[in-house]
């Protein structure tokens, strides 16, 4: 399997989805998502994951209006959720499996 690694710059990002970037430096700053590249925002790029977990905590905390220290706690249990699912994804295919040659 290919994996496409994208970066977007704080920039771009801000085109993009018409946001401010001290909106991104806020998330930044919270621990939502974190950059790669230099100390300078301008410097700054993420990654499709970031940039995704950046877009629910804006959406979070614009739409409904919470404040970014519980936008990130949400998040953090969002992405705990999430590769929990995809472990017991994992565990379930592995049994699938074990099963299988258990029957033959």
């Amino acid at each position: 399997m290919i994996e496409i690694l994208l970066k977007v710059s704080v920039k771009e990002l801000c085109q993009i989805e018409s946001i401010n970037e001290q909106i991104i430096i806020e998330a930044v700053d919270h621990g939502i998502a974190k950059p790669h590249g230099g100390r300078s925002v301008t410097e700054w790029v993420f990654d499709t994951n970031s940039v995704h977990w950046l877009k629910k905590a804006i959406r979070l905390h614009q739409d409904l209006e919470i404040e970014w220290i519980a936008v990130a706690m949400l998040i953090d249990l969002l992405q705990q959720k999430e590769s929990l699912e995809r472990e017991k994804q994992s565990i379930q295919q592995q049994l699938e499996r074990f099963l299988q040659q258990n029957e033959r």
